[in-house]
């Protein structure tokens, strides 16, 4: 029983994944055979390897728009990443810009003390 299992996992889960590896090496080995082939362009096979699951990825992110759901997390989520930052950051500057702007006009701040000024 101590002898089936090695690195904690069993000898079933070993061998899946050199078969995994196995298989990834086969398919990156077939990937540079044809993108390196130079007689790829003269089969009128074009400049470019075909790959299910690129032209998959791509599918989706064409279609993303027309298979959108609009639901409360996706505007939460939306909100929290665009409007939110840009209304705090707005906030922040503004109250500064308006608490030096009042301090300059009631005299609090002198025109020689100011950072910025025209000499």
């Amino acid at each position: 029983m101590a002898g089936d299992k090695q690195f904690g996992i069993s000898r079933v889960e070993q061998d899946k994944i050199v078969r995994r590896a196995q298989m990834r090496e086969q398919l990156q080995r077939e990937y540079l055979r044809q993108i390196t082939d130079p007689h790829r362009h003269g089969k009128a096979e074009g400049g470019y390897v075909f790959d299910p699951a690129i032209q998959r990825f791509l599918s989706m992110k064409a279609t993303g728009y027309a298979t959108f759901k609009p639901t409360v997390g996706n505007f939460t989520r939306w909100f929290l990443t665009t409007v939110f930052p840009i209304a705090v950051v707005f906030l922040f500057f503004n109250t500064r810009r308006n608490e030096f702007e009042r301090k300059c006009r009631s005299g609090e701040i002198t025109y020689k003390d100011r950072d910025f000024k025209f000499n």
